[in-house]
């Protein structure tokens, strides 16, 4: 059983083309077709539908590729802990982080690993949860750090949670909220959402139960500004009125200057952070990137 045909099947089955995955493998079309039909004689069993469109695995290819992918994953993961035992590497690696992740855990993070092991190449890459699970699942990336609540529900990927932050609302020093007397007085949900809320996307959960506070029709109506880019948020809260919601860590330098306020009203909803480190089940990590989870969760964790 050879495992670079394996990897020829493998890769037919994710693209669906013979041109796409011969791309991918740096093959000639036909020298893929060649290794389809040669695995078809190995195994003695029709492995690939054939047709004008898709290219799909019969019910045969789907038993056999369930098996195959756990092979190919295992040979990859044993090439790569031999080339680092044989160089005594930790070994260069990829990771992606949300983006409140990015705002309070990514600068720490690429202090220590740099001070640490400056041999070592860190590649990170932003964006929503979304992109980073297509990223990881190309394997562009080992892990990454997001939101999990709005995770899909499934059995290729481990999660390991990180300590919930706490959420709130923020408002630039010299907003007119701030003059209002008393903890709430005058700071009902409705009267900041008048000024404008502004955030990065928020999971469904919350959304949800702002929208149903505020009565509102549809969720596009919730917030005026949504923006991945944490820095832009803020630059933009402490120059406008707009209403800021984040997570403490990432306002903290502002809030401790003086720059930014927490500011309380009645009817908000917990805005809780439920952030969590995601990678393939079926893939271990790297000696590198099991160091950076470790110091995630130590960054992660309230001092």
């Amino acid at each position: 059983m050879d495992i670079r045909r394996l990897q020829h099947l493998v890769t037919l089955a994710d693209k669906r083309n013979y041109a796409r995955a011969a791309e991918q493998l740096h093959l000639s079309q036909p020298a893929l077709t060649r290794s389809v039909q040669a695995a078809e004689q190995e195994f003695g069993m029709r492995l690939f539908e054939r047709g004008t469109g898709e290219v799909r695995p019969t019910a045969a290819g789907q038993f056999m590729l369930e098996r195959a992918r756990a092979l190919v994953q295992e040979s990859r993961n044993l090439q790569r802990d031999v080339q680092l035992y044989r160089e005594r590497l930790m070994g260069d690696t990829a990771c992606g982080f949300g983006p409140l992740p990015t705002q309070f855990l990514l600068p720490p993070l690429l202090r220590r690993s740099r001070a640490q092991f400056p041999q070592v190449r860190v590649r990170a890459i932003l964006g929503n949860w979304q992109q980073m699970l297509q990223s990881l699942g190309e394997e562009e990336i080992e892990f990454f750090v997001a939101e999990s609540r709005e995770l899909p529900a499934g059995s290729d990927w481990v999660v390991r949670q990180l300590p919930p932050q706490p959420g709130g609302l923020y408002v630039r020093s010299g907003h007119p909220l701030l003059s209002q007397r008393g903890p709430a007085a005058g700071r009902d949900l409705a009267r900041l959402h008048g000024y404008g809320l502004a955030s990065v996307r928020l999971p469904q959960a919350v959304r949800a139960a702002l929208c149903e506070q505020l009565q509102l029709a549809h969720e596009k109506e919730l917030l005026a500004v949504e923006c991945d880019d944490v820095s832009s948020l803020i630059q933009l809260t402490l120059h406008t009125d707009t209403v800021l919601a984040a997570i403490e860590p990432v306002v903290r330098p502002s809030l401790e200057a003086g720059l930014l306020h927490a500011i309380r009203a009645a009817q908000v909803p917990p805005m809780a952070s439920s952030y969590g480190v995601v990678w393939q089940r079926r893939r271990s990590l790297s000696p590198m990137a099991e160091w950076l989870v470790q110091q995630i969760s130590e960054l992660a964790t309230p001092a």
